[in-house]
């Protein structure tokens, strides 16, 4: 993408405003590929000389279209403690990316990352240092005060200016604070709809949030379902008879894990078989345990697939049909048999590490959220691929097949679970599922608790190996 001339924009103060204008610059453009898909990176300088940026999809300059409603926003100030190294002190991290998972699922909306903001705008060293007041028992807005501080020093007209570059003069805003609505409405950006956004509480950040409500008008926090908690990595304690309990009761341990965890699934006929002995994969079509895979998708960090999978059924490995993030795609393919026409290998901001081994012959111009890894064709075995995520920071895997991919990891030991589906079909002969190293004698079979799910006419079976090592 060629350079980006810098832009100079007048202030979106009102008229006779004190305030000094933010005038800020427009420098320099670029995409940013994520877990939430890719956003335009649009980066501002003020006339102070900090630095802002933008994360936006489906927003062009000058060219919203009118008869949409306006876009969703969030106005983010900058907290590095919670958005970087994950703090549980307050939820700005977390706030970040709920902000960014339901600009993505609409298609359209800003971030404004607005820095200069850390603290509510005292600075990061003064923020650790009322942090300090707040160790000893002091609330958030005493803390502020105790050390000669505002509450809320921070300022809009730079993000106002922003939006306005951008073509936004009217906007759904993600916020649980009425302060930021007046704000910008002050400014001259005409706010239609203010919500909060879903994020957990936790006992680390709970009475922060509780003074903030009490003290600074925010809002009640919304209402989380069993799901979005889940979705949080947090297993409700007494969730509500029916589909909450359900859903804690078969999710709750993957939610919760906070080490390595592989879980393996797959679905085969009652006699064993993926697909027909033509190839025809037909047997994974209106699957009935759909939404079951894909809330599995949504609570691990990676998916993994062979190359056969992607070349018979050409799936997305995407969440669709449930709230969630995609997780990271791998694809293992030695040879690079897979074509750049791909689903998984699509342009659509899902990161996917491309296994394949030294000697395979890539196509150039791969998406930016591609990146192909390589290994020596005799070192794809499962822990490698399993270390090689690890390093990536990816915990939590899930090994979606095919039946020989799911099948190795199984013969090499490292499924902490497996979800075995059969769906009611016989097919005789074909392309096999589970098949591994057997033993001699049946009281040596393969075996650990196991708990059972009906999926429509499918039944799954469920084998807590982690539980016998």
């Amino acid at each position: 993408m060629p350079a980006q001339p810098v832009r100079s924009f007048p202030s979106a103060f009102p008229s006779g405003s004190p305030s000094v204008p933010a005038s800020v610059e427009r420098v320099a453009e670029t995409v940013l590929p994520t877990r939430h898909g890719t956003f335009r990176l649009v980066g501002y300088r003020d006339g102070g000389g900090t630095e802002h940026v933008v994360l936006a999809q489906g927003i062009d300059d000058d060219a919203t279209d009118m008869s949409a409603a306006p876009p969703l926003v969030r106005v983010h100030s900058e907290c590095l403690t919670g958005d970087a190294l994950g703090s549980w002190r307050c939820d700005c991290g977390e706030q970040l990316d709920a902000a960014l998972a339901e600009i993505a699922r609409e298609g359209r909306g800003a971030v404004v990352y607005v820095r200069g903001h850390e603290g509510r705008g005292i600075g990061l060293l003064a923020k650790l240092k009322a942090y300090a007041l707040q160790d000893q028992g002091i609330d958030t807005v005493d803390a502020n005060t105790a050390l000669g501080l505002p509450v809320d020093a921070r300022r809009y007209d730079q993000a106002a200016e922003i939006l306005q570059d951008l073509g936004i003069r009217a906007v759904r805003l993600l916020s649980g604070n009425p302060a930021k609505e007046e704000a910008l409405a002050d400014l001259g950006i005409r706010v239609v709809e203010r919500r909060g956004l879903v994020v957990s509480e936790r006992s680390e950040n709970a009475r922060y949030l509780a003074t903030k409500r009490a003290r600074m008008r925010h809002d009640a926090a919304p209402v989380a379902d069993a799901w979005d908690l889940l979705l949080d990595g947090i297993v409700p304690a007494a969730p509500p008879p029916g589909e909450a309990e359900e859903l804690a009761h078969r999710y709750g341990y993957v939610a919760g894990a906070t080490g390595q965890l592989v879980i393996g699934q797959l679905r085969q006929s009652l006699d064993g078989f993926i697909a027909s002995r033509t190839g025809d994969a037909g047997l994974h079509e209106d699957r009935g345990d759909h939404g079951h895979l894909q809330r599995l998708r949504a609570l691990v960090d990676a998916v993994v697939v062979g190359a056969s999978t992607v070349l018979a059924e050409d799936c997305s490995l995407a969440v669709e049909d449930v709230s969630g993030t995609s997780p990271v795609r791998v694809v293992l393919d030695a040879g690079a048999k897979v074509g750049v026409q791909a689903r998984v290998l699509a342009d659509d901001g899902v990161p996917t590490l491309w296994i394949t081994g030294f000697g395979a012959v890539v196509p150039t111009g791969l998406p930016a959220s591609v990146e192909v890894v390589r290994l020596a064709e005799d070192d794809f075995a499962p822990r490698r691929v399993l270390d090689i995520l690890q390093a990536r920071g990816l915990r939590k895997v899930l090994i979606e097949g095919g039946g020989k991919t799911v099948s190795r990891f199984l013969d090499a030991g490292l499924l902490d679970r497996l979800y075995l589906t059969t769906a009611p079909v016989l097919v005789g002969d074909g392309v096999p599922g589970i098949r591994f190293s057997g033993s001699d004698a049946l009281d040596e079979a393969r075996s650990a608790p196991v708990r059972r799910f009906v999926f429509g006419q499918d039944i799954c079976t469920e084998f807590n190996f982690a539980a016998v090592r």
